[in-house]
């Protein structure tokens, strides 16, 4: 097979792995293309977590045609995995069927696979070979290569300002700064994501839902709730406590406030500081306790104050900003971040992807260098 070929298939397996939805997580999204002889004998993607992952799902696509799959080649987003958990190692189905050889994407990056899948294909006597659209591949599984190299998930950084960088008029209003597209796309972000996360600041002052508000069809599933509340002030009325469970990382023991909150379905995270300072969450910790919770990719939508703290704590991978085509001249800033005394020392930051949305609204997608 020409490398042409390969790039052709691979692309291919990269458009399957992008139909995976949101319920593959924790498990990455992986497309597969079994072909033979430049014959396509089967193809899938992954579906819901305990569900067939891409490999087996390609192989019973070109079983349902009657193909057979012997001597041909897998092209897969993804090192297949070489573990039995919710589903059978899928390197073991390749083998089983015949497969001469497999080209990935990209290594496994789950210590419980990490180069076994090769081995173990290799050790079977089927070729195998990796690293080509690589970079593709990972970027469409951010989260998950984050959370197995870091133990954190990718976080996203939302925020809505005009075109001077306000959030909100110096008497705080806010709604609406952008439109009603910016608005549903964020939506779409929101349900995205494993988990949303906001500041008791936010609580207070909207009493958000921080849910997903979609077309019923486009919902499939809630993000999990997290709120930063150092001093435990989130009201048992607050409507986030209505159903689903609400995660509160505070930094101060309250036992009357507890008892409330877990009354009203609350679950406490107790994270102070590494000094134990009552006032200030441990950030880095709660980003660890997300990714032992298997969160791939966080969602925040907060205030200047913890925005600034968490960026500030080199807590946040991607900005999602929507600049409204407006100018206030003065309000409430999107980042509360010390102040510098050299240019040098900004944070540097790569755009890799700007759109106009049709009401007029700008939104741009940042990473951090």
């Amino acid at each position: 097979m020409t490398q042409s070929k390969d790039l052709y298939y691979m692309q291919m397996a990269l458009e399957l792995a992008s139909r995976a939805t949101i319920l593959t997580s924790p498990n990455p999204k992986v497309g597969c293309v079994i072909v033979k002889d430049d014959v396509i004998l089967g193809q899938g993607w992954t579906q819901e977590v305990g569900q067939a992952h891409a490999e087996v799902m390609a192989l019973r696509d070109a079983a349902s045609s009657g193909n057979d799959v012997r001597g041909a080649t897998a092209y897969v987003t993804l090192e297949p995995c070489s573990h039995y958990g919710r589903t059978p190692p899928c390197a073991n189905a390749l083998i089983v069927a015949g497969l001469a050889r497999v080209v990935a994407a990209v290594g496994d990056a789950n210590p419980q696979v990490a180069g076994r899948g090769f081995a173990m294909l290799e050790a079977a006597g089927i070729a195998v070979a990796h690293g080509l659209l690589a970079t593709e591949a990972r970027a469409m599984n951010r989260g998950f290569f984050k959370r197995m190299e870091t133990g954190k998930p990718w976080v996203r950084l939302k925020m809505a300002a005009s075109l001077d960088g306000y959030t909100a008029l110096p008497n705080g209003q806010s709604q609406w700064i952008t439109g009603a597209e910016a608005r549903l796309d964020g939506h779409h972000w929101r349900a995205k994501s494993d988990a949303i996360l906001t500041g008791i600041g936010t609580v207070l002052a909207d009493d958000p839902q921080m849910n997903v508000r979609l077309p019923e069809q486009d919902v499939l599933r809630q993000p999990r709730k997290f709120v930063l509340d150092s001093q435990l002030r989130t009201p048992v009325s607050a409507k986030l406590l209505r159903g689903a469970s609400v995660n509160i990382a505070h930094a101060k023991r309250n036992p009357d406030a507890e008892e409330s909150l877990r009354q009203a379905g609350a679950n406490l995270l107790y994270l102070p500081d590494q000094h134990g300072a009552e006032s200030q969450v441990d950030l880095p910790a709660l980003m660890l306790v997300m990714g032992a919770q298997q969160i791939n990719e966080l969602h925040v939508e907060a205030g200047a104050t913890l925005s600034g703290a968490l960026i500030a704590a080199a807590c946040v991978d991607e900005l999602l900003l929507y600049l409204a085509p407006k100018l206030l001249g003065s309000g409430a800033g999107m980042f509360a971040l010390p102040e510098l005394q050299q240019l040098n020392q900004a944070r540097e930051l790569t755009v890799h992807d700007a759109k106009q949305l049709s009401d007029n609204t700008i939104r741009v997608l940042a990473c951090f260098t």
